[in-house]
């Protein structure tokens, strides 16, 4: 379970009983300003720090772990169930709305709202946030900056803007393309759609080279110039904010939390590009028809090292090969274009696999699950949305003599026969050793299996 406190606004406050606590909710939350979210249905902690008009001096804080039992107290009062609406309390993301006044101020790092006559003084509703979606990393958010949220008697505003804002951050491990897709793309897509275009996407840690390699997306969500906070010195007023993105869960949007779909998604993606196609290759009985295979490459680690062997095998069994290894600079619209007009796509786990997103319909997926016992890894990231994108999922696992780490350790070796020992030493030692040092030598005997079977999908 997980605590909401960074959401959660801390009021001074003496001993009370549940009366005097109602009418403090009351006091601090029915203002023009309503905070609009779920209720945090994991542990939450809220902090309610009033001062004591009795006794200044003397305050301490009261901590709600039940929130079945704060739910009971605000109930009484329709205007206090706002309290539930503060921010949305999810085990991933950061993610909160504010309906209301809001103005932002990027050299300060300050997010602020109007304080209307609720006899709390300005100032006393406040708390910080980080506004990525994987909050409970550690090495993610020391990349991400923090944003102060705070109450103000009036705001003084430069710059007054007509649409809603969204306020994201560009740090965390945006540049790994699963990152980008999985923590900032995907959750933009869900948070941002239901505005159609009328809203302005303010962002904070940037990065020139983001904007500028998912500028085709960025512009298709939102009509508005892009707002680079962190420089500016003009404070930016808006209707209303959501600070964070909605996220579900690697690589996909879930159904039960969404009117959206990885569907929906994939559609978008085609409009945006201009993709051609939607469906991939039926063979049925057209032997003449050469689906085409895409083999994901890569330079550093997780390499094919007899790639001309495996498409020398591949084109015997009637594929027309095509091997691509993009990188931070590739044009994502060439990328896009390139595996659009692939039926199969087929590469070692890792950030590359990623592009299936611009797959048509029905085609392949094959991930090649390297040493490590990695599978559930190899599931999450990769398997599960698969699937959720109507694409085929194929899967073939190496065995120790077609890794590189054979040629490293001796066979009996527990980073060979034990992987699960390594797991054992945390992620940074799985990290190292499997994925940044293994290179894959396929068996292409024992690989040419898999790649009928797809032969065999493609007819269906």
């Amino acid at each position: 379970m997980h605590k909401c406190s960074p959401f959660c606004s801390s009021f001074k406050e003496k001993k009370l009983t549940h009366g005097v606590i109602v009418g403090c909710l009351l006091a601090a939350f029915t203002i023009s300003i309503v905070f609009k979210s779920y209720l945090c249905t994991q542990l939450s902690v809220l902090h309610i720090q009033s001062q004591s008009s009795m006794d200044a001096a003397e305050n301490q804080f009261m901590m709600f772990k039940d929130a079945g039992l704060l739910q009971e107290l605000v109930e009484e009062s329709t205007s206090a169930k706002s309290i539930f609406n503060a921010c949305d309390c999810e085990p991933i993301s950061n993610y909160c709305e504010i309906n209301g006044d809001v103005a932002v101020q990027g050299n300060s790092s300050t997010i602020s709202m109007v304080s209307l006559r609720t006899g709390i003084p300005a100032g006393e509703i406040s708390w910080t946030v980080k506004p990525y979606v994987r909050k409970e990393n550690a090495a993610a958010m020391d990349l991400v900056k923090s944003w102060a949220v705070t109450s103000m008697e009036f705001l003084h505003c430069d710059l007054i803007q007509t649409v809603p804002a969204i306020l994201f951050s560009l740090g965390g491990f945006s540049g790994n393309h699963f990152h980008d897709f999985s923590d900032l793309v995907i959750p933009l897509y869900i948070t941002s759609r239901q505005f159609n275009g009328e809203v302005q996407f303010v962002v904070t840690d940037n990065r020139h080279w983001w904007i500028s390699k998912f500028r085709g997306i960025l512009g298709n969500l939102s009509r508005y110039d892009i707002v680079e906070i962190d420089q500016e010195r003009k404070t930016h007023c808006y209707p209303s904010m959501i600070v964070g993105l909605k996220y579900h869960h690697e690589l996909g949007i879930d159904q039960s939390k969404s009117q959206l779909s990885m569907k929906d998604f994939r559609q978008f993606l085609r409009r945006t590009y201009s993709l051609k196609r939607a469906k991939a290759i039926k063979i049925g009985d057209d032997a003449r028809k050469r689906p085409r295979l895409l083999i994901i490459t890569r330079r550093k680690s997780r390499s094919f090292t007899n790639i001309d062997k495996i498409t020398r095998m591949a084109s015997s069994l009637g594929y027309n090969v095509v091997t691509m290894e993009p990188n931070i600079s590739t044009s994502l619209g060439s990328v896009a274009e390139t595996v659009n007009s692939c039926d199969v796509l087929m590469g070692i786990h890792g950030a590359g696999l990623t592009n299936m997103v611009f797959l048509p319909d029905n085609a392949i997926v094959i991930q090649i699950v390297p040493l490590g016992s990695i599978d559930e890894l190899a599931k999450q990231d990769f398997e599960q949305p698969a699937m959720d994108m109507e694409l085929r999922y194929l899967e073939y696992k190496i065995k120790a003599k077609e890794s590189s780490l054979i040629s490293k350790y001796k066979a009996d070796h527990l980073i060979i026969k034990d992987p699960l020992s390594v797991h054992k030493q945390g992620w940074d030692a799985v990290r190292s050793i499997y994925l940044d040092k293994q290179n894959v030598k396929l068996d292409v005997k024992r690989f040419r299996p898999t790649l009928l079977k797809a032969l065999q999908l493609l007819h269906q």
